[in-house]
């Protein structure tokens, strides 16, 4: 084993310091990481000639969606025992705080966000924006789904500049060595994430692309595989299928997050995943209920 093919990583949490003011790593790529879906649907929205109006109050919708279903998400189905503990710990499921032991507080972020939780609070948002609107519920899924791909490759990337969510030990000439965590060479998992979400952005944006070209007016007409216009589903079903079918295969590569986990067969994280894959499948294959269900005029 080579340990000069390895990286050693340990680069500094602040991105930006000012003195009176400092930005983390972590902090602007999850800035990035919304700026960059904004940007996206928004072209979105204006491809399919869908009035402002609507798109205004998405953004605010999917921030705190997404935000309060991660926190929540990492809360109860990582550290449950902790934050469920005591009335305190439950104040800090909440609030980004933290107790001390002689009663005093200090600020700490929201140390601990869950993608499962964030992707199951973005959908409980979106039904909400759906209801506040006229746009059919699938309309809407279909556009975010476009964009969360490059919204994920950015708070991966900031995993990675944090030295969180690592991989296992290993001897693979592209090992990072996590020297904020130990000297042990490890996967980057948060990289192997991360380069695979930029690629499913591409991925849809090509499927989508082809969708436009073909005008395809009848969903029940094209394969299961075939890309369909948007408001049929199928771009949220894919994009559910590639991320948490990878999120299970690459969960073998990362290190558990949690005690409890070293003494189960699938992690949480491949357990969390399998109900989305399931659910990604269901919408690419569609079908009349689905669409009726959600279905508003614009």
């Amino acid at each position: 084993m080579n340990s000069e093919l390895f990286i050693y990583w340990n680069p500094s949490e602040i991105a930006i310091n000012l003195g009176f003011f400092a930005i983390r790593w972590y902090s602007l790529c999850w800035l990035v990481a919304l700026l960059s879906a904004y940007f996206v649907i928004r072209k979105l929205y204006h491809d399919q000639k869908i009035k402002d109006e609507y798109f205004d109050p998405l953004f605010v919708y999917c921030f705190f969606g997404i935000l309060i279903g991660a926190r929540l998400g990492h809360c109860l189905f990582y550290e449950p025992d902790y934050f469920l503990s005591s009335g305190q710990h439950f104040i800090e499921m909440l609030l980004p705080i933290r107790f001390l032991p002689d009663g005093d507080w200090k600020y700490i972020g929201y140390a601990g966000l869950a993608s499962h939780g964030g992707t199951l609070g973005l959908m409980i948002s979106l039904w909400l924006y759906y209801k506040k609107t006229n746009i059919s519920v699938w309309t809407v899924l279909d556009n975010i789904a476009i964009g969360t791909p490059i919204s994920c490759f950015f708070i991966r990337m900031g995993n990675l500049m944090n030295s969180e969510i690592i991989g296992k030990p290993t001897d693979v000439p592209w090992a990072f060595v996590f020297e904020r965590v130990d000297l042990l060479p490890r996967h980057p998992g948060q990289l192997y994430e991360a380069l695979a979400y930029l690629c499913f952005f591409f991925v849809m944006l090509y499927f989508y692309s082809k969708s436009r070209k073909q005008k395809t007016a009848n969903t029940q007409q094209t394969s299961f595989l075939q890309p369909k216009p948007v408001g049929s589903g199928w771009y949220f079903g894919l994009v559910l299928t590639l991320i948490f079918t990878f999120r299970f295969f690459i969960e073998w590569t990362k290190d558990i997050q949690v005690g409890f986990e070293s003494q189960m067969i699938l992690n949480m994280g491949q357990i969390l995943s399998i109900p989305y894959v399931i659910l990604g499948i269901i919408c690419m294959k569609g079908g009349n209920w689905m669409r009726h269900l959600g279905t508003r005029n614009i």
